[in-house]
């Protein structure tokens, strides 16, 4: 197994960055020639998602929409950050993006992004590749 951890700062309670240049510096570090990775966040309050990289309001209405999800329920949590571990479990942790001819099979518009639920902080993603 081939891994690497990379460490981001995220600047905002909800924000989405766009990470997929280092998981393309991955694929092309370790001559990833086909197959595919493994981009998981350990963390309950963040997630990853792959969307559009072309258009920033994209990410702009997808954030703006996303505070807006679970506003109204009753928190119990000592944090107070339950919208975060809730958002965090409907958008998952986890991605699995597939490799061929050394280059990650995304689509033309598609980014791979790590999406901050709780920030800002100091947060780490993984990327694994079993080959």
């Amino acid at each position: 197994m081939i891994k690497k951890q990379v460490t981001i700062k995220t600047n905002c309670k909800i924000e989405m960055t766009d990470i997929t240049a280092s998981i393309n510096d991955f694929v092309k570090e370790n001559n990833i020639i086909s197959g595919h990775i493994t981009v998981f966040v350990p963390h309950t309050t963040a997630g990853i998602t792959i969307n559009e990289n072309c258009d920033p309001d994209v990410q702009y209405d997808l954030n703006a929409a996303i505070q807006t999800i679970f506003t109204n329920i009753n928190i119990k949590h000592f944090e107070g950050n339950s919208q975060a571990h809730l958002l965090s479990s409907l958008i998952g942790v986890s991605q699995d993006i597939f490799i061929d001819d050394n280059k990650l099979l995304l689509g033309r518009w598609q980014g791979v992004y790590f999406w901050e639920f709780d920030g800002p902080r100091t947060r780490q993603f993984n990327i694994f590749y079993e080959g």
